[in-house]
């Protein structure tokens, strides 16, 4: 009797063990995914012919549809059962990556990025979910951080493996070498997980889900597109603003007099909540801005290989890891001297990013980074606590999907501003600066000013528009870091605004 216990003792531990290596690789792939996608936009914007404010698309509608199906998590799991939905998910998920990789054009990849957005947004919540579910309370800590763990290292994964990737044989096989670690994280799951949670699912506002995904994805195609529309002087813009407003107000109108509203807008009373959303918000639009702006800078503007980016990317990654040595006792302490020292570190690194000129070095691009993310890892904690602080706790989940959601609607919105003033600051500074190139400026006639610009040889005339494009398109990234930086400082003073005391506090 005592070995046939043992014997199934073991076999327990040995299923748990593997059920968690399995649901790991399944959030690894989610992240490495988005940070491979930054690192490669350079080489995918070329391959597609593709202009930078249209490549941007292959990120934010990732985004956007990851905000649009992280809510339905809930509902879908109770419809289907956890492992039914988890290997769904897991399938549909590495099936799409591949097909990102073969994409031939544009609007093709974009589909297929929105495809994987939808497929992989349940991963995180769901798998967060089933740890909590399966695992017997006393081990939740140790599992919790250990899947936390390979969740951060999917980013700095992701950047190195993308960049030498990339390098080495192209961007499509940076998709294509992810399939295999999701098929057998689908085998895992397949094997190790059982069923649950069917016959749980409540009943889904239709009407308040349809509105605000209508209303938040023709914002995000109104910003896309409107730049090269120009703006206001296109219907198409027009129609989608209508159409972005129309939605908003039938979900507003909705949301209030429904007695089941797919997201309750009364929770948005409550102080501390409310201003846990902006603080989520804005945590959302510092997120992964810099990830996009980069790869461009450093290859356009530098010629760095696409492996020395990822590498310099990852130091991000390694922020968010060293942050949590402190974030847990910071936050104990106090939850909004915590969310301050996040934003303030967010305020350091943007200045430092909007300081850098076209003499950068690799230790300039890895301490921004490596500030960026450890910011972003003092911020999320008590940004949650905070929120969380005075909700009850059946309203938890549906706190917790509006958070998310706007975390990542942050994100892509933010991201289209800040690409579309890169855009828009090139152009302008570009016919700037061209106004000095030619025959009537007195100084080309002063070899020792003039150097080797000689703007009477086209050679010498073309060489002098390159580089005035590199000064223009530098002084638009500055201008896009110092946006950044005006955003972070945007939390200073909501900071004065939350409840303290016993009102916000970690939960015991």
């Amino acid at each position: 009797m005592t070995a046939t216990s043992s014997e199934a003792e073991s076999l327990t531990i040995f299923r748990q063990v593997m059920l968690l290596v399995s649901l790991s690789l399944g959030t690894l792939i989610f992240g490495m995914a988005m940070t491979v996608v930054n690192v490669i936009l350079p080489q995918i914007q070329g391959s597609l012919s593709a202009t930078q404010d249209q490549v941007a698309w292959v990120v934010t509608f990732h985004i956007i549809a990851v905000a649009i199906a992280t809510p339905l998590t809930g509902w879908i799991s109770g419809r289907l059962g956890r492992r039914r939905f988890m290997t769904m998910s897991i399938a549909g998920f590495t099936v799409t990556t591949v097909l990102c990789g073969a994409a031939d054009s544009l609007p093709e990849l974009v589909v297929w990025r929105i495809a994987q957005g939808l497929l992989g947004a349940p991963m995180f919540p769901l798998v967060q979910a089933i740890l909590l579910d399966v695992f017997p309370r006393r081990q939740h800590a140790f599992v919790v951080t250990s899947w936390g763990l390979v969740a951060v290292w999917g980013s700095v994964i992701g950047a190195v493996f993308g960049g030498y990737v990339g390098e080495a044989i192209g961007w499509r096989w940076a998709f294509y070498l992810i399939a295999p670690i999701g098929i057998l994280s689908w085998f895992g799951c397949s094997i190790f997980l059982t069923e649950g949670w069917r016959g749980r699912a409540q009943r889904l506002d239709w009407v308040g889900f349809l509105s605000l995904i209508i209303a938040i994805g023709s914002f995000q195609l109104m910003l896309d597109r409107g730049l090269r529309l120009d703006w206001f002087e296109s219907p198409e813009i027009i129609i989608e603003a209508i159409v972005a407003g129309l939605a908003f107000y039938v979900f507003l109108v909705h949301s209030l007099t429904s007695p089941h509203p797919f997201l309750n807008l009364r929770l948005l009373l409550n102080r501390n909540f409310t201003l846990g959303l902006i603080f989520g918000f804005l945590f959302g639009t510092l997120f992964i801005t810099p990830m996009v702006l980069f790869p461009p800078l450093l290859q356009d503007l530098r010629d760095f290989p696409e492996s020395t980016i990822g590498m310099l990317l990852s130091a991000r990654g390694l922020g968010n890891w060293v942050s949590f040595a402190v974030v847990v006792p910071l936050t104990k302490f106090s939850p909004r001297l915590a969310v301050g020292v996040g934003f303030a570190c967010h305020v350091i690194a943007g200045l430092g990013m909007a300081h850098l000129d076209m003499n950068l070095t690799l230790w300039d691009v890895f301490w921004t980074n490596f500030v960026q993310g450890f910011a972003l890892g003092i911020i999320y904690v008590p940004v949650t606590v905070i929120a969380f602080s005075s909700l009850s706790s059946q309203d938890f989940a549906e706190g917790s999907a509006v958070f998310h959601m706007l975390r990542n609607v942050g994100s892509s919105i933010f991201i289209s501003i800040s690409v579309t003033l890169v855009v828009t600051s090139t152009a302008a500074n570009y016919a700037g600066l061209t106004e000095f190139g030619t025959l009537f400026n007195e100084l080309f006639r002063y070899p020792g000013i003039a150097g080797i610009w000689n703007v009477e040889e086209q050679a010498s005339l073309i060489s002098l528009s390159g580089e005035m494009y590199r000064q223009g398109a530098m002084i638009g990234y500055i201008n896009a870091f110092y946006l950044y930086t005006f955003t972070a400082l945007l939390a200073f003073p909501l900071l004065l605004l939350v409840k303290t005391g016993g009102d916000v506090g970690m939960r015991r």
